[in-house]
């Protein structure tokens, strides 16, 4: 029997010069714990739509995905568009508060993907 395919294909975010910030501060992890965040997104992958603990709204349309480390709880902010979970920002969360500019950060992150969706699908509209 085959498995399933994951509800949702995990990008990260690139900037404009090719760097992936998330994959990035991923990597600074010890192994375990790389593991344990790369499952929490896994649940998201293919159980989505996944409530809380390891997932809950923010706002303008963005996730957090949590993973509780052994002291710390590590956050990746994703938003969806289509069949895609885009990884925009990750943070150790250090208060109870979600820091505005963690989301801030998050929302920029997102407007610019989303013009970029709608520039290629405009492209793909004018050759069809």
């Amino acid at each position: 029997m085959d498995a399933e395919p994951p509800k949702l294909q995990a990008r990260f975010y690139r900037t404009a010069r090719g760097n992936e910030p998330v994959r990035e501060w991923l990597k600074s992890f010890p192994k375990k714990d790389k593991k344990r965040i790369g499952e929490d997104i896994s649940t998201i992958q293919f159980g989505w739509p996944v409530g809380y603990p390891t997932c809950r709204p923010l706002a303008h349309g963005i996730w957090e995905a949590r993973t509780h480390l052994d002291d710390v709880i590590a956050q990746v902010y994703f938003f969806v568009a289509g069949d895609t979970m885009y990884l925009l920002h990750g943070i150790i969360k250090k208060t109870q508060e979600t820091p505005k500019a963690a989301i801030d950060l998050a929302r920029s992150r997102k407007q610019e993907i989303e013009s970029e969706l709608a520039k290629l699908r405009k492209r793909l509209g004018d050759k069809a």
